[in-house]
């Protein structure tokens, strides 16, 4: 097997790899925030408008380790030979 297979077939695990466990945590956290906003609104509506603030705020923090784990694998596809 020629040494160039070999690493493209390595290089795609490894973009696999970064990119299902890069989202993983992301879409845990996410779905536990959410999860925890719904509830606190039921407890008390009248807080609605706060807490939905600061659910937006985080919600963008979490998509951005996302993106991040994306750019890795970008990163990976195109720089590495």
């Amino acid at each position: 097997m020629e040494p160039t297979i070999l690493l493209n077939c390595f290089k795609c695990i490894g973009m696999g790899i970064a990119i299902g466990l890069g989202v993983l945590g992301p879409a845990l956290g996410l779905g536990l925030a959410t999860k925890t906003i719904l509830e606190s609104i039921a407890r008390q509506p009248e807080s609605e408008g706060q807490i939905s603030k600061y659910f937006y705020i985080g919600a963008g923090l979490i998509e951005a380790c996302a993106i991040y784990a994306l750019l890795v694998v970008i990163l990976i596809a195109f720089v590495l030979n």
